[in-house]
Formats: structure tokens, C-alpha cells, sequence
């Protein structure tokens, strides 16, 4: 039978690659009607050299995504990225062999193969797609050079315009490259397992209070973090609710669903203030609802012993609308002073009634027939901060607080070395950890957005320093996948990827008790004993 395509003539990878992505659709193969002694291959260039892979686990061929950096992954691995929904590593050929990294260009793409778990590797440039008889795929032994020729299974050669081209094995190069990978296309069940493992906090600190601090004219408030169901950033769009009183700024569009907002200076009568970079949306659930509040920042997440917080004096509560303070808590010997907002008496405040009021006018209206009702129970609450251009998320209830940095870190001498230094939180020596420093990334100059992010480990509190604090954010279980497995120290820390299609982001999830290892938690319990 003679095939439509010769071995002396292959298809120009210009024809077969488009804007976006190259499948066996595209290439326009009938898979199933094959010489069983012909073999189909896409031939591509990376560095110097010429390679081909056997068409069969090709999936397709794309313009090299965007990608998220991963902390602790091997050096060939790009990052990842977002497939149509689908998280895809992204991995340099050109680093694999040793070749020297160059810049992405109109012609670089990457081949998305799947021998257990996809993986897009990145080439300089897609030749083109060649059939080749069994017969004339060669041995290696010939080959030596700078190729690992165990990599290989085979040389054709003079096809498709090369002299020699080297066909790579995929399988025994992810083996090699990847081998948490090799493992997971043996058992599918290996990153589920270890996503299961989530932190469980012994001590709940019966005698504290957990709060989220927020600044609004200068004056610092506090929620319990109970009732804070997430925080999130102010919407470019805000509809407008007509015949509203001023201190309902409208409605927003929270996940598929409506959120009334109100202005937090309008409820207390203070100036108005427009929202900037800093402003953040408090979504508090008041009364059996949700309402999203406006704060001019938000600051921390403190835990207060109750010893320090008092009751609001008889003589200045309020009845009406500025009865929401209940309880004042003293920090820095009494210096600092946070009123404490209770969401309870918050509910019964005209501007939180009149913004729920609001919403269910638009309810009933045609414009909000097509929210659908988020599903609450399915999603988890985290903690997103940032460190150099990624996100990570922590769940909420694994971080014990959030604080400023200070000025300046107190180094105590024959401490562990990845200790950053020490800082004195209430009385207690908090060691503190530069999170930058553990994973890897440059270091950066402090500055005024950074936080520090306090866990419990095996009874001993650790401070994590990061570049900022974004959000507290609810995400859909159904939005949160296991992360490919490209490491052992990555796959432990990292286990789990939040994959928000919608907004184009990818939340790379931290296990926190894989934050220290079981030497250094050795280590800080010395330190405690000191």
C-alpha cells in the first residue's frame, strides 16, 4: 500500500503548528491506518542537534505558556503552567542536555508528551513530522558525544533534510530527569496521598483571641478571624445599586455570586476616602450572611490573650449605630490600641441591613438570574502571600498570626544557621526563618510590605518572613489539584496547586509542617529549652 506521505518529503512544522496548539487532529494522520513497519516521528532542534520523538505519546504542540516558578524543583523544570484547566510542568530540553539557555523566540514551542502525567518540554524550534521505516532506524552504539546515548533509542539518518537524527526516549528520560514523576505514572495515588496530609493544630489556644487588624483613617480595628471569611482585593467593577444609601457602595461579583459592599468610614461617619492599591474587601459573615467591607488596609492576623483585652467602658458604648465596638484589646504595653468590632452587632447597623436589602432586590431582577450560588462547604480558606512574582497559599488555620517585621533582627550566637534571627513577640522569643533564603530565591532589602508569618511546630512558634500578605482566600475544592511531582523536597513542600482558570492564576499550596525539617524542628526545640 503506498502511503501519502514518502520518507524523502515530511510536512513543514510551519504548516502543522498554529497559533495555539498542534494535536493528531491537526496533523491531519489517520492514526489507525499504518504500515505496521512504518514508524511516524516529530523531529525538532534543541541547542545544536537534531531529535525526533515517536508520535504516539505526542499530545501537542504549543507556544510556550506563561509560567509560575516553583520553589525547590529541579533546574530544568520552567515551572507551570495553565493548559485549558490542566496544570502542565514546563521543562527545558536545552537544560536537560547542558546546552546553554537562550531566549524564547516566534519559533519556540512545546512538545506536550504524556507517558503518565503530562509534561510540555521546551524546544528551539518543531521541524517537522517524518515516517520512517523500522528498518532504517539505526543503533546507537555508533553515536558518542555530548548526548547521553542511554537516552536514546535509536539514529535515523538522512531524512527530512538531516543527516542524523537522535531519537529520544521520553520515558527513560523522565525516569532519569524526574523520577518522582516515573513514580506517579506507576501510582496515581502517590500526590492524592500527600495532599491528604493536612497539618492538624493541637493546641487551640483556648485563652486567646485570633483577630484581623485593618486600618481605616488611621484608627486600627479588629474582626475575629471566625467571622472573616476571606479578603480580597477591590474589584475594578463595583455595580452601583440604585436609590442606595452613600454608605453602600454597591454590589461586586465574588466567585458566581453577589456580594453587597459597605464602606466601613461611611458606617462610622468619617471622611470619604477612594479605594487605592492598599484598600482591601473584608468578607464577613454577619447574621447568616455575607457582606464584603471596605478597610483602607489590612495589617495583621493577631493572637491577644484575653488577659489584654477589656470590655468598651459603660460610659462610651453606644446604642445604635456605633455599637459594633464591643471590647478593646492593649498591645505594646498599652501603646497600641485596637477596637475590636463585633460582626453580631455589626449586622444590626443600618448600612449592613440596607446593603443586604439591596441584594435581594437585585435578586429578584434579571440581571442576577444567572448567579449561581457558591457552594461554601466545598471550599477551603487560605492564606495567599507572595514571594519574588509567585503566590503560595497556606490554610488559615495552620498560621497562628501575622506581624510586621521589625527594623532590625536580633542574631543570637550558636543558634541554627537557617534561623534569620530573633524577635521579641509579647514577651516571647519568636525565632525567626527568611523564607526567601529557605527556598532558594534572591534575597531582598526590607521593606514595609513584608510580614511575618507565625506557625506551631511540635509546641514551638516560627516566624517565616515574606515578601507581602495578598489575600485571605476561599477556593473551590474542585479548583485545587495535585502538583506534579518533579522533586522529592518540591513534591513535600509543595503537594497541592490551586488552578483559578478564570483569573489566570495559579496558587502553588504549601504544606506547612513540611516547612522545617524533622533536624531543624530538633533544633528550634534546643532553642526553646534556652
Amino acid at each position: 500500500m503506498t502511503h501519502e506521505m514518502p520518507n524523502e518529503q515530511p510536512m513543514n512544522a510551519d504548516d502543522l503548528v498554529n497559533e495555539s496548539s498542534l494535536t493528531d487532529e491537526d496533523l491531519g494522520f489517520d492514526l489507525l491506518v499504518q504500515e505496521s513497519n512504518m514508524r511516524q516521528f516529530v523531529t525538532f532542534i534543541a541547542g545544536d542537534e537534531v531529535f525526533a520523538v515517536d508520535m504516539a505519546p505526542v499530545q501537542e504542540i504549543i507556544r510556550v505558556p506563561t509560567v509560575v516558578r516553583v520553589p525547590l524543583a529541579p533546574s530544568t523544570l520552567e515551572g507551570l503552567a495553565n493548559l485549558r484547566g490542566k496544570v502542565l510542568p514546563i521543562i527545558s530540553l536545552r537544560r536537560i542536555f547542558g546546552f546553554a539557555d537562550n531566549e524564547y523566540d516566534d519559533a519556540t514551542r512545546a512538545i506536550v508528551i504524556d507517558l503518565g502525567q503530562p509534561l510540555g518540554f521546551v524546544v528551539d524550534r518543531v521541524a517537522s513530522v517524518v515516517e520512517v521505516e523500522e528498518s532504517k532506524i539505526e543503533d546507537v552504539a555508533s553515536i558518542s558525544g555530548t548526548i547521553n546515548t542511554d537516552l536514546l533509542t535509536g539514529l535515523i539518518k538522512d531524512v527530512g533534510g538531516h543527516a542524523m537524527i537522535m531519537v529520544l526516549d521520553f520515558a527513560k528520560l523522565i525516569a532519569t530527569e524526574f523520577s518522582e514523576v516515573a513514580k506517579l505514572s506507576a501510582t496515581h495515588n502517590t500526590a492524592t496521598m500527600l495532599a491528604s496530609q493536612v497539618q492538624e493544630d493541637a493546641d487551640k489556644f483556648s485563652d486567646e483571641l485570633q483577630l484581623v487588624s485593618f486600618t481605616v483613617a488611621q484608627q486600627e480595628y479588629a474582626i475575629s478571624i471566625e467571622d472573616v471569611q476571606e479578603i480580597v482585593q477591590v474589584p475594578d467593577n463595583i455595580i452601583h445599586v440604585p436609590h442606595s444609601e452613600s454608605h453602600v457602595l454597591g454590589v461586586m461579583t465574588l466567585r458566581q455570586r453577589l456580594l453587597p459592599l459597605v464602606s466601613l468610614r461611611s458606617m462610622f461617619g468619617l471622611p470619604f476616602k477612594a479605594p487605592d492599591e492598599h484598600s482591601r474587601i473584608v468578607v464577613v459573615s454577619v447574621g447568616g450572611a455575607s457582606v464584603g467591607i471596605l478597610m483602607d488596609t489590612v495589617n495583621e492576623v493577631l493572637r491577644v490573650s484575653k488577659n489584654f483585652v477589656d470590655s468598651m467602658p459603660a460610659m462610651l458604648a453606644r446604642d445604635g449605630d456605633m455599637s459594633e465596638i464591643a471590647e478593646v484589646c492593649r498591645l505594646d504595653n498599652g501603646k497600641r490600641l485596637v477596637s475590636i468590632i463585633s460582626a453580631d452587632n455589626m449586622f444590626r447597623h443600618n448600612a449592613v441591613r440596607e446593603a443586604l436589602s439591596s441584594l435581594e432586590k437585585m435578586q429578584d431582577d434579571s440581571m442576577s438570574n444567572n448567579v449561581e450560588k457558591a457552594v461554601t462547604e466545598d471550599d477551603e480558606q487560605m492564606v495567599v502571600f507572595r514571594l519574588d512574582k509567585e503566590e503560595f497559599g497556606v490554610p488559615i488555620d495552620s498560621v497562628q498570626e501575622i506581624v510586621r517585621v521589625p527594623n532590625e533582627l536580633t542574631r543570637v550566637p550558636k543558634t541554627a544557621a537557617f534561623i534569620e534571627g530573633v524577635i521579641n513577640l509579647r514577651g516571647a522569643i519568636l525565632p525567626v526563618v527568611d523564607q526567601r533564603r529557605r527556598l532558594g530565591l534572591p534575597m531582598l532589602e526590607r521593606c514595609e510590605q513584608q510580614r511575618i508569618m507565625v506557625f506551631l511546630f511540635d509546641g514551638v512558634r516560627t516566624g517565616f518572613i515574606v515578601d507581602s500578605v495578598a489575600e485571605v482566600l476561599k477556593v473551590p475544592k474542585s479548583a485545587i489539584e495535585p502538583a506534579p511531582n518533579l522533586s522529592g523536597n518540591q513534591s513535600k513542600l509543595i503537594a497541592r496547586v490551586a488552578n483559578l482558570e478564570k483569573q489566570n492564576r495559579l496558587i502553588l499550596l504549601i504544606d506547612p509542617s513540611r516547612l522545617l525539617e524533622e533536624d531543624d524542628r530538633d533544633s528550634l526545640a534546643k532553642f526553646a529549652i534556652r
